[in-house]
């Protein structure tokens, strides 16, 4: 699984913590037990590079690789400012369980729960969610250098959007890191009960 993720460039620290808090939100009851899926967002990389990745955790194999847009106000090109405030169209960071969906505007879309205090967990009165838009597509960066960007939902390219959301909704986890200079800190990303979780799940560990 390793090799597959450097094929498919999934930086090993971010893969790592994402990981940790994948387990730490399974310990804690957050997330479906069945749907061992984990999607990472990595907003240190620009925008016209692909940097969303499915992960079937259960299989070992990557499901979708896609570029991904950022809030109008993160940024430009690159995603620098977050922020979990009501008006800011901006990114968040941080881990996130997938819910349910619906057909909005930009038709089917996924809701989105944070788990991150300070950091996220606005996204659902401020209607962050996963969706499909025109402005996130390869034609797109080839004509403005760039994704166009989103009010802070993690918009996704159209012909793919639909498949992604399918393969993610239900309470799986999503984990967006930001740049290195940029703060985030997280209760989810503790070791210990990270360990603990993934011996549950392998069988290894009985309470």
């Amino acid at each position: 699984m390793k090799a597959k993720l450097i094929n498919y460039g999934v930086p090993a620290n971010v893969y790592r913590e994402a990981l940790m808090g994948y387990y730490s939100l399974s310990q804690r009851g957050q997330i479906a037990p069945s749907r061992q899926v984990l999607t990472i967002i990595d907003f240190e990389r620009s925008s016209s590079q692909k940097r969303l990745w499915v992960i079937d955790l259960k299989k070992q194999t990557v499901l979708f690789h896609s570029l991904v847009a950022h809030g109008r106000n993160t940024g430009e090109d690159m995603a620098r400012t977050f922020s979990n405030r009501e008006g800011s169209e901006m990114s968040s960071l941080g881990f996130y369980t997938t819910g349910s969906t619906y057909q909005g505007k930009h038709g089917l879309s996924l809701k989105l729960h944070g788990h991150d205090p300070g950091y996220n967990t606005n996204a659902a009165s401020r209607a962050v969610v996963v969706h499909g838009a025109d402005y996130v597509s390869e034609q797109f960066v080839r004509q403005h250098g760039r994704l166009g960007r989103s009010q802070g939902c993690p918009a996704l390219p159209v012909q793919q959007s639909s498949a992604i959301i399918r393969a993610i909704q239900g309470g799986t986890v999503i984990y967006a890191h930001g740049p290195s200079q940029v703060r985030y800190a997280s209760t989810w990303l503790q070791l210990d009960p990270a360990l603990m979780a993934f011996a549950h799940q392998q069988g290894l560990y009985r309470s």
